[in-house]
């Protein structure tokens, strides 16, 4: 038994997933035994629906991607990227590709051309299914391109069939920023999608009867994980908006399509919480509210429940093993924490390596044993191995666990900022703006300017006069992706750093508030 006076939990091992294992075949399981029920309602408008796909529907569909690709060539652990945006077809693809062996790469359809490039040069996939609004004009050497035009071929090809897979053998490729200035690629195994199964009673509470509305895009891994890859593993029916939205679509969406579980970040809920709705009203039939993707603020939460009078449950993850700590129906909420380790996992704060004792801050750690932990990062075994300490991975986040084992999160060990859910490299910014020929030097950090809104901002030492806002905002647009643009802007006279010149950051988030403050 672990010293409960040390911060180290594990309460229970994991349900061990089956040595062959394919993700795709896992997820349309349950749906076999009602093969004519809902599974996906597509919505536009606020609650119009624009599509249904029943769970028969959809099998055949992902069995026929599975097919074509095959019959074009997929080989096992080939990657196929994913350049579309909030449609179905984008589910349908990934889990299609999962099915047929492959190795699936969703990117985000924010991603200008140029970025896009720089990750299809890092993962070299052998297919890449391309949107008609997202067309490259750069050509990918070596890649057969798949064009909106034959999805609907892709999916009515001569069914294949769930490839025979090693539950240790590649299933997706995610894309994430860190450290270094350039996304990694986290290469996930088929396991992932059976380790998800300890999120269930840890953060959802999840069973077939369950609806589970979510706010996030098709193309986002939080909905393909939550939205879609449980729900369906349940045998539960999920509601994706695919059309642009307000703060009255969710409302009406969960009261028309009876909601009992609602999924979205922080930002979503502020939205909420302006309508005039009687939200008691629109959410009836909700159990609870589902977050993750930022840190959830007290007030925001106090005033959701007080609202909606529906418990909010927070979750703490990354892209390296998706949601391990949270709060759920049987872990209550408790203010400043975002929940215990869930069951079946093994988390540690760590000082040396070691678990430091509870209440002092630490980093934290997953155990490597963990089924949902990444095979890896792509290309990259230096950053794979500097990750790993011992029996532990090392999350890059501080946190603290208290004596009941809930966990506060104190922000990263590094400089990576978080925006709509998504980690960013401050460097990857960074050097998109550098261009801008005014710009000299250039440091970028994420500024809190209240416990609920963090702003990204842009320091700059200019060539020689200020540009202007709106220039460097819209070279930024040019360049990045709309979540990982600026929207504070500020001229320096010179960039602080350590005596070895490391560039300070925070120092720069920390002065800029002090100063907004004093005005």
């Amino acid at each position: 038994m672990p010293d409960p006076t040390l911060s180290l939990i594990h309460e229970a091992a994991p349900e061990p997933c089956p040595a062959r294992f394919n993700a795709a075949d896992y997820v349309m399981a349950a749906g076999r035994q009602e093969p004519q029920k809902i599974a996906l309602t597509v919505l536009s408008g606020e609650a119009e629906i624009a599509e249904t796909w029943r769970f028969a529907d959809l099998e055949r569909a992902i069995l026929g991607v599975a097919g074509a690709l095959k019959a074009r060539g997929l080989a096992r652990g080939e990657r196929v990227a994913l350049r579309l945006g909030n449609v179905s077809a984008f589910p349908v693809l990934f889990f299609g590709i999962q099915a047929a062996g492959g190795v699936a790469v969703p990117t985000s359809a924010q991603l200008t051309e140029s970025e896009f490039l720089r990750l299809a040069e890092d993962m070299r996939p052998r297919f890449a299914a391309i949107a008609d609004d997202l067309v490259l004009t750069a050509q990918l050497e070596g890649v057969e391109l798949l064009p909106e035009a034959i999805w609907p071929d892709l999916m009515a090809h001569p069914p294949g069939v769930f490839e025979d897979m090693a539950a240790e053998d590649p299933a997706v490729l995610i894309y994430t920023s860190g450290t270094s200035g350039r996304p990694k690629g986290v290469l996930h195994a088929h396991r992932a999608a059976w380790a998800r199964r300890m999120m269930w009673r840890g953060w959802y509470g999840l069973g077939a009867e369950d609806v589970m509305l979510h706010a996030g895009a098709f193309n986002w891994t939080y909905t393909l994980g939550t939205g879609l890859t449980d729900p369906w593993a349940a045998g539960a029916a999920s509601v994706i908006h695919s059309a642009p939205w307000g703060p009255e679509t969710w409302p009406e969406a969960a009261s028309a399509h009876g909601a009992t579980l609602f999924a979205a970040v922080p930002a979503i809920y502020r939205q909420i919480l302006r309508s005039e709705r009687d939200l008691t009203t629109a959410f009836a039939t909700l159990r609870h509210g589902l977050v993750a993707g930022e840190r959830l603020a007290a007030g925001l939460h106090c005033d959701w429940v007080a609202r909606s009078g529906k418990p909010l449950y927070e979750a703490l993850g990354m892209s390296e093993i998706s949601t391990f700590i949270s709060s759920g129906p049987d872990t209550p909420t408790r203010p400043g924490h975002a929940g215990r380790p869930q069951r079946g996992r093994r988390v540690a704060v760590l000082e040396a390596g070691e678990p430091v004792p509870r209440g002092m801050p630490g980093d934290l750690a997953v155990s490597t044993d963990d089924p949902g932990l990444m095979l890896g990062y792509l290309n990259r075994e230096e950053e794979t191995a500097h990750a790993l300490s011992g029996p532990w991975f090392l999350t890059g986040d501080r946190a603290v666990m208290d004596a009941d084992g809930y966990i506060s999160h104190l922000g990263r060990g590094d400089d990576v900022m978080t925006a709509q859910g998504y980690r960013i490299s401050p460097q990857e910014v960074e050097e998109a703006l550098a261009t801008h020929p005014a710009i000299a030097e250039i440091a970028v950090t994420q500024i809190r300017m209240r416990e609920d809104l963090a702003l990204i901002g842009a320091f700059i030492v200019t060539r020689s006069d200020w540009p202007g806002d709106e220039a460097l905002a819209a070279h930024a647009r040019e360049h990045l992706a709309p979540y990982k643009c600026p929207h504070i802007w500020q001229p320096v006279e010179a960039l602080p750093r350590t005596a070895n010149g490391k560039l300070l950051r925070r120092r720069l988030a920390e002065q800029y508030v002090e100063r907004v403050n004093l005005d």
